[in-house]
């Protein structure tokens, strides 16, 4: 169901047809292949780059196409309908959190040698800011980047990076000096540079077609050509970009709910229980209703978070309360959706149980729901 927005037009709503098409063709066909193999092929970037996805909001001279970022809203809504949520991440870093900074902030050099072959999915990159002892606290990062003249000596560890094992480069967060969030800085770390290692390949619960490194930096020397922006102003750089990085998480739990509720409803209506289809008990249509009425809150509170962001204001409240509300929302609806699929969905061959094990990631991920109440809290003078 989806209930439109006004500010999409009918261009936006042909992209999401091709999105749509592009899904159903390329991804869905495939995903529980891709999910044994816990990862899918080199190949899906290049065929999401043909169709211009990773460069809706970037500047024609980088290889974009100046779409916008309602163009990259209906993308990550119409990619994690495809029933796997590490598909749509490994996708969506690409389009999102691993080619944002360099645009926002990367000299020409940086846009011409890193965003530009991103955009085509000649590199794949990665966005690095999490570590084994400092998640949401990014002032806490331990990773150190020492200036050696035209080098960083950069020293430390990344966990839980998207992408990270087969990104070409990798957009780390590094203290430059030691004074908190005014001493972190941004550097792009190439694949192959002496000192950069994957330290290993994590398992997870969800999401298991992407792949999710951990990553390690012993005296890495990397170029100050590939500092992005300002030395020791990255916390800025960074907090914008979770501006973004949270409204699309949020726009993702709206498509794979979305995409729960259809495959419930189907089940439902297939399904036949004492004499008759499950579909016509009033336990299960009044669920159904309450599943679909809590995915339409999430979708407009997303949505006016949505046209805040568009309209250029600062909605960090608003924000932080579409993430937290969609990503539990979905999890609600995953559960829910599962319990209407009975024992059938505690069977592997159903799409349902990835979709409840991938949606466990949302109130985790770019900002647990814990640190987004902490932000709502702030608007509010406390």
């Amino acid at each position: 169901m989806n209930s439109g927005f006004a500010t999409y037009s009918e261009e936006h709503e042909a992209f999401r047809r091709t999105v749509r098409q592009f899904v159903e063709r390329e991804i869905r066909p495939h995903v529980q292949q891709w999910e044994e193999a816990e990862e899918f092929p080199l190949a899906l970037y290049s065929a999401a780059a043909e169709q211009g996805f990773f460069g809706l909001k970037y500047a024609e001279k980088w290889g974009g196409s100046n779409a916008g970022l309602l163009f990259e809203a209906v993308l990550h809504e119409e990619l994690s309908r495809c029933g796997s949520g590490g598909v749509a991440a490994g996708l969506g870093a690409q389009a999102t959190i691993a080619t944002g900074p360099l645009h926002s902030f990367g000299s020409d050099d940086v846009k011409e040698r890193f965003l530009k072959p991103a955009i085509q999915a000649e590199k794949i990159g990665a966005f690095a800011v999490t570590e084994p002892g400092a998640g949401s606290d990014v002032a806490g990062l331990k990773t150190t980047a020492r200036r050696d003249g035209d080098f960083y000596v950069v020293n430390g560890s990344k966990t839980y990076i998207t992408n990270g094992v087969r990104a070409d480069y990798v957009i780390a967060a590094v203290k430059t000096s030691d004074k908190g969030h005014k001493g972190v800085s941004m550097l792009v770390i190439e694949k192959g540079t002496p000192g950069f290692s994957v330290s290993r390949k994590l398992k997870k619960l969800g999401w298991r077609a992407s792949d999710t490194a951990e990553l390690a930096f012993d005296d890495c020397r990397v170029p100050v050509a590939n500092l992005v922006g300002q030395e020791n102003e990255g916390f800025a750089q960074i907090m914008g970009n979770f501006a973004w990085e949270r409204l699309s998480l949020a726009l993702g739990a709206i498509g794979s709910a979305d995409d729960m509720i259809e495959q419930a409803t189907r089940f439902v209506k297939d399904r036949v229980a004492f004499g008759q289809s499950v579909s016509k008990f009033q336990v299960v249509r009044h669920r159904l209703a309450e599943m679909v009425t809590d995915l339409e809150a999430a979708r407009q509170l997303t949505y006016h978070a949505l046209r805040l962001h568009i309209a250029g204001e600062w909605a960090i409240g608003q924000t932080a309360m579409a993430k937290k509300f969609a990503t539990e929302m979905a999890c609600r609806v995953a559960d829910q959706a599962l319990q209407l699929h009975g024992g059938a969905g505690f069977m592997m061959e159903y799409d349902i149980q990835r979709h409840w094990r991938d949606a466990r990631i949302g109130p985790i991920g770019g900002g647990t729901s814990e640190i987004m109440n902490e932000i709502i809290a702030k608007q509010l003078g406390l």
